[in-house]
């Protein structure tokens, strides 16, 4: 299978995928103040929990996706933080537009979920709620 070419693992999102962001408000929610600290983190750092946090709160996804998905065409239910298939129904839930720039990946990716289980996509699509979990990138 072709993997994406991950370049640039040293550096941090604040780096790459300007500008820098500010310190977090004093009084800013758990989320606000952890995504604020993984931009700051290296990517090559970030634990998949990480990846599932910037992927559904829509951060720095050109950085962030092909990471995602790299993981996810190796375990596609990989348990990131929550639940088994956490990562992949973030990455499912992203906008067309998010997978605009990565053709290859949504392909590759749609690939790896059309490969799951019956049990597994239909427990998927119970997890993603009314909306189904709908093609990617489209």
């Amino acid at each position: 299978m072709n993997r994406p070419r991950l370049l640039h693992l040293d550096r941090t999102l604040d780096e790459l995928d300007g500008p820098q962001w500010p310190a977090p408000p004093p009084h800013a929610t758990a989320l606000v103040t952890k995504v604020h600290a993984l931009r700051r983190r290296p990517l090559s750092a970030l634990a998949p929990a990480d990846l599932r946090t910037l992927v559904a709160q829509n951060v720095s996804l050109p950085y962030v996706l092909p990471l995602a998905v790299a993981l996810l065409l190796e375990e596609p239910m990989l348990d990131a933080y929550f639940y088994e298939g956490d990562l992949l129904l973030a990455a499912l839930a992203l906008p067309a537009a998010a997978w605009a720039p990565f053709p290859d990946l949504a392909a590759q990716l749609t690939a790896a979920v059309e490969a799951l289980p019956a049990e597994t996509t239909e427990e998927l699509a119970r997890m993603a709620g009314p909306e189904g979990l709908g093609p990617i990138g489209v």
